[in-house]
């Protein structure tokens, strides 16, 4: 997919028409895996973007920081720069603040098409735990029957915390295991009775069975939704 850098907005020529065509040859690639459903890369990179120039307008610091300025004074003791701000009615400036307002008027109506697609998938998507379910079921396993496939993945999953200075996030990491076809035989129960027969090391895993009754593109969009709906769902039900 096409990509914006970190400063696309104030790196090299600050020229609003220039920059108004970087972000629309962007934002149509972005359309169009939209328009097939596709969500990721896509929604997680422009939600960045987005989020990236609300602060740099709530923040000059950030501004400051990351444009090229005029330099004031070196302060050999502590071994840093200063620099010279940017005042407000600085052309540049000027420009600056004209693209990231344009910038943020295009974005959010492709942001919100991806929530509205995200949510669909998400009304789509049941989560059904087998059998007896372990007092912490931050490991296991989990199926995922993506709509009219006729084959089921198989993935391990382990749960990863990670924080920031507010607050504890969990995230997920998984791994494909094995494939299997949808069947009568093939139950969500008969493939856990066989991963306890195969991995020793989880006696009784968290097992899961993940579905959609429509068929979505597995990587970029059906198998994100599925791991951040199924670290909800553990992390509501734990």
């Amino acid at each position: 997919m096409k990509s914006l850098g970190v400063n696309w907005f104030i790196e090299g020529t600050l020229d609003f028409e220039y920059k108004k065509y970087v972000l629309l040859d962007y934002l149509q690639e972005i359309n169009r895996h939209f328009d097939k459903s596709k969500l990721y890369p896509n929604l997680s990179d422009l939600v960045f973007h987005y989020n990236n120039l609300i602060s740099f307008k709530q923040n000059k610091v950030t501004l400051q920081n990351a444009f090229p300025q005029r330099l004031t004074e070196a302060d050999i003791a502590a071994v840093k720069l200063t620099y010279k701000k940017i005042v407000e009615d600085d052309n540049s400036m000027q420009e600056i603040e004209q693209i990231i307002t344009y910038a943020m008027t295009k974005m959010n109506p492709a942001i919100q098409t991806g929530h509205e697609i995200y949510n669909f998938v998400e009304s789509r998507l049941n989560i059904d735990p087998v059998g007896i379910m372990p007092l912490l079921p931050y490991d296991g396993y989990f199926s995922l029957h993506n709509g009219k496939d006729k084959i089921n993945l198989l993935y391990e999953y382990h749960f990863t915390i990670f924080e920031d200075k507010n607050d504890k996030y969990r995230g997920i990491n998984i791994q494909l295991i094995d494939t299997y076809e949808h069947s009568l035989i093939n139950t969500p129960e008969a493939i856990k009775l066989n991963l306890i027969r195969k991995n020793k090391h989880l006696p009784n895993p968290a097992v899961y069975y993940v579905h959609s009754d429509i068929t979505f593109p597995l990587e970029q969009t059906l198998l994100p939704v599925a791991k951040r709906c199924l670290v909800k769902y553990i992390s509501d039900a734990a």
